[in-house]
C-alpha cells in the first residue's frame, strides 16, 4: 500500500497555518489541477490528493484528530465520502467559475461504482453498519484481538445477485428501456417542460425479472452471519471508531463499511484523562506529616515505589511520568500517572498511640 503524504506537506503550509492560509493555499493549487482546467491524468490525482488533504485541514475536528493520530486516526474515523463531506468548497469552485462541490464529489465517488455520473444511478451502495464493543481499561492499555459475529445483506450466491431464477437473466424494462426513469413533457406558456420520474414498472432498476429466484425471491440479496476477529489497538478510547472498509452490507454499487464503536468500562481504580491516568492513594497522616515511601500498582501491572516527602498536604498530586495510557498504535509515547494524595485518619487507635498523639498535639499548640 502507498504511504499517504503529510497533508501540510501536500499543501506546502505550515502546522500551525490557520483556515485562512489553508483556504488560500487550496485555493491556488485546485487551480492549477482541477480537472476542468488540467485534463491530464495525473492531474486529476493530483486534484484529489490536495482536495482530502483540505478537507481534512480545514475542519477542526478532522485537523485535531489528525494532529494527534496521523492518518490512522483520520481513516478509523470517517469513509472516504465523510471525509469530504462538510468541507467548505462552495464559494472556492464558485469564484473559479468551475462546478460546486457536488459535482466534485460525484467524479470522485460515483465512478468507483462503474456509473455514468450523467445518469441516475440504479444501484446504490451497501448501508453502513455498526457494532459496539464493551474492553476495560486493561484492554485499551495492551490492545486486544476480539471475535465479533453479527448479521449484514450480502449478494445471493444462487443467483449472482441478479435476483433471477438460474439459468435466466433479467430483462431490460421495456417501459423505459432499461433507463430506469421515465420522461413526460407538456408546453407550457413558458416554453417546453419535461419532467422526470423514477420507472414505476422497475422501480429505478432498469430491468425486470421475469422468473424469480428461489433462494433470494428475486432480492439478490440474502441475511447472512458474518464473523470476524478484529484488532483493538493500543491507546484507543471510548466512542473510537473502527472502519473496516467493505464489511458493510452489499448492494449492486458495493459494499458499506463496519464501524466498531469502542466503549471502554469504567475503572474501579484509575480515571482517564486522554492519555494521562490519575488515582487516589490513601495515607495515613503521620506519614504525611514525616514523609514516606509508598507502593502504586500502574495499570501494566507494575509497582512503582513514590517518595512522599514530609510535609505532604491532603490532596497534592505527585507524577509518575510516563506510566499512563500509550498513544493510538502506540504512536506518541505513554502519559503519565498523576497519584492524588488522601489523608486518612484511623478510627480506633491503642492507648499508647493515643499517649502519643496527646503529645504530638501539646507539643504542637505550644509552636
Amino acid at each position: 500500500m502507498t504511504k499517504k503524504r503529510d497533508y501540510y506537506e501536500i499543501l506546502g503550509v505550515k502546522r500551525d497555518a490557520d483556515k485562512r492560509e489553508i483556504k488560500q493555499a487550496y485555493r491556488k493549487l485546485a487551480l492549477k489541477y482541477h480537472p476542468d482546467k488540467n485534463p491530464d491524468k495525473d492531474a486529476e490525482e493530483r486534484f484529489k490528493e490536495i482536495s482530502e488533504a483540505y478537507a481534512v485541514l480545514y475542519d477542526d475536528e478532522k485537523r485535531q484528530m489528525y494532529d494527534q493520530y496521523g492518518h490512522s486516526g483520520i481513516d478509523q474515523q470517517f469513509s472516504r465520502e465523510d471525509i469530504f463531506r462538510g468541507a467548505d468548497f462552495g464559494d472556492i469552485f464558485r469564484n473559479m467559475g468551475f462546478g460546486g462541490f457536488d459535482d466534485i464529489f460525484e467524479s470522485f465517488f460515483a465512478r468507483r461504482s462503474g456509473f455514468n455520473t450523467r445518469q441516475r444511478p440504479r444501484y446504490s451502495r451497501g448501508a453502513d453498519l455498526q457494532y459496539v464493543v464493551e474492553i476495560t481499561l486493561e484492554d485499551a492499555y495492551n490492545g486486544k484481538n476480539i471475535d465479533v459475529k453479527f448479521p449484514r445483506t450480502e449478494l445471493c450466491t444462487n443467483c449472482n445477485g441478479s435476483g433471477a431464477k438460474p439459468g435466466t437473466s433479467p430483462k431490460k424494462c421495456p417501459s423505459c428501456n432499461g433507463t430506469g426513469q421515465m420522461q413526460t413533457s407538456r408546453r407550457t406558456a413558458f416554453g417546453m417542460f419535461t419532467q422526470v420520474t423514477t420507472c414505476n414498472r422497475c422501480r429505478g432498476q432498469g430491468t425486470i425479472i421475469e422468473e424469480r429466484c428461489p433462494k433470494c425471491n428475486g432480492s439478490g440479496r440474502v441475511q447472512k452471519t458474518r464473523n470476524l476477529e478484529i484488532t483493538i489497538p493500543r491507546g484507543v478510547d471510548s466512542n473510537s471508531r473502527i472502519r473496516l472498509a467493505g464489511e458493510g452490507e452489499t448492494d449492486g454499487g458495493g459494499s458499506g463499511d463496519l464501524y466498531v464503536v469502542v466503549h471502554v468500562k469504567h475503572h474501579p481504580r484509575f480515571n482517564r484523562r486522554g492519555k494521562d491516568l490519575h488515582i487516589v492513594k490513601e495515607i495515613y497522616f503521620t506519614q504525611a506529616t514525616l514523609g514516606t515511601k509508598t507502593d502504586v500498582k500502574t495499570i501494566s501491572g507494575e509497582v512503582e515505589t513514590l517518595r512522599i516527602p514530609e510535609g505532604t498536604q491532603n490532596g497534592e498530586v505527585f507524577r509518575i511520568k510516563n506510566r499512563g495510557m500509550p498513544g493510538l498504535h502506540g504512536r506518541g509515547g505513554y502519559g503519565d500517572l498523576y497519584v492524588e494524595i488522601h489523608l486518612v485518619t484511623p478510627t480506633r487507635i491503642s492507648r499508647k498511640a493515643r499517649k502519643l498523639l496527646e503529645e504530638f498535639n501539646d507539643e504542637i499548640e505550644k509552636n
